[in-house]
């Protein structure tokens, strides 16, 4: 199952840490408290011993301040609209473009970038930990938003006086009805209407080969005749195989077999506390060469086109490097979706990427062996907390409405 070498053994927490760590991590959904305790100590160390950045950020302060009194002056006479970043959706509606809530919404806006000014650009700051200060800064600053406060955001507003608060008795069943979830460990609502071969993953096809990690689906043709070269898609391991065969209309599998290819799908098992010895290497040979391999003695003679969607990519990158190593042709061509294979500039998920965290992380899955969902989750929210967190406050907490 595993490649042929001498494996390093792997590091392991002390028992006597583990109950505090494991603790500790839970509490944090995952996210270091050491990592960024040294980030924002580096931060403000380095602002402390230097006087020219303070000068500098208090005529930023007092600048903003005679523009925030501007702005206001000007919104009274209704010559003045608000203008909020591209990005930020939170105070495009009409409700916001009329005072005191466009005031409210500007000093909010201009706070925002003098902190984004305070935390960037210190002398001395390393860059990772200026950009974990500057994150962090940000998600306290979206959490305190006006558009987050039923009694600051317009539309909370409207919608109160127009249903005589029944928005709210409706936001606070929806709170109830997650916080139940969440508290039970239950699935999200609505989640039963996805079930493979019902909801999604409705493209015909078979198991045609099955290891200890993973099993290779084949989709049945769709049409007369068939393209000799197979399309083998490697997922990411986080995912269901089936995030690229959603509904009929969301289906890249159901694309391809209408055009006459035959289409392969890599399908990864769950792990449990059973394989928390598996390393990268493991899913590299079982998830990438074990299927190639299988697929050539499917397909015999047939060079085989590969893509890989998101941690697949950055998988069947490496299991490309492998064959080519060894002077195998098996993959004729090789695609990459929304995968990485440069990791030298990873975003603001190299914000979660450094020693203190991949210890919390490895202090975390010790107990069961493997890192839970919604361990991964809790960070790809706060990447994206204005849309994955904020907006379903207002939405579904605020103005008591329900997504589908």
């Amino acid at each position: 199952m595993t490649l042929d070498r001498q494996r390093p053994a792997a590091p392991h927490p002390d028992p006597l840490d583990l109950p505090l760590k494991a603790a500790l991590a839970r509490m944090a959904s995952g996210i270091s408290p050491a990592a960024l305790a040294m980030a924002h100590f580096d931060w403000l160390a380095h602002l402390a011993v230097s006087p020219s950045k303070q000068a500098e950020l208090s005529a930023s302060a007092l600048h903003k301040w005679l523009q925030w009194l501007q702005f206001a002056a000007r919104a009274g006479q209704g010559t003045q609209s608000l203008e909020p970043p591209a990005d930020d959706k939170r105070f495009v509606r009409p409700e916001w473009q009329v005072p005191p809530f466009s005031v409210l919404a500007q000093a909010f806006l201009l706070t925002q970038q003098w902190w984004q000014e305070a935390s960037t650009g210190v002398r001395g700051v390393s860059r990772h930990h200026e950009e974990v200060a500057s994150f962090t800064v940000r998600q306290l600053l979206d959490m305190l938003s006006p558009s987050n406060s039923p009694l600051l955001n317009p539309q909370v507003l409207h919608e109160t006086a127009t249903s005589a608060g029944v928005n709210l008795v409706k936001g606070y069943a929806n709170w109830w009805r997650d916080a139940l979830a969440v508290g039970a460990g239950g699935k999200p609502r609505g989640v039963e209407e996805f079930r493979p071969g019902t909801g999604v993953a409705l493209t015909p096809g078979k198991v045609v080969y099955r290891n200890a990690l993973v099993e290779l689906l084949m989709y049945a043709p769709a049409t007369k005749t068939v393209a000799k070269e197979p399309v083998l898609i490697v997922p990411s391991w986080i995912m269901k195989y089936y995030i690229l065969d959603l509904t009929p209309e969301d289906s890249l599998v159901k694309f391809l077999v209408d055009r006459g290819h035959t289409v392969f799908m890599v399908s990864w098992r769950n792990p449990g506390a059973a394989d928390r010895q598996l390393s990268l290497d493991d899913y590299l040979q079982c998830g990438v060469l074990d299927a190639v391999k299988a697929v050539q003695g499917l397909c015999p003679g047939a060079g085989i086109h590969a893509a890989g969607y998101c941690l697949g990519g950055t998988l069947l990158a490496m299991g490309a490097a492998v064959l080519g190593g060894r002077k195998d042709t098996s993959l004729k061509t090789v695609s990459v979706l929304a995968g990485q294979v440069d990791f030298e500039e990873p975003g603001e998920l190299g914000l979660f990427m450094d020693e203190s965290q991949v210890a919390f992380l490895e202090d975390l899955m010790a107990e069961s062996g493997y890192l839970d969902g919604r361990r991964m989750a809790g960070a790809f929210q706060l990447i994206n907390s204005k849309d994955l967190v904020w907006s379903k406050l207002l939405h579904e907490y605020l103005m008591g409405r329900t997504r589908p």
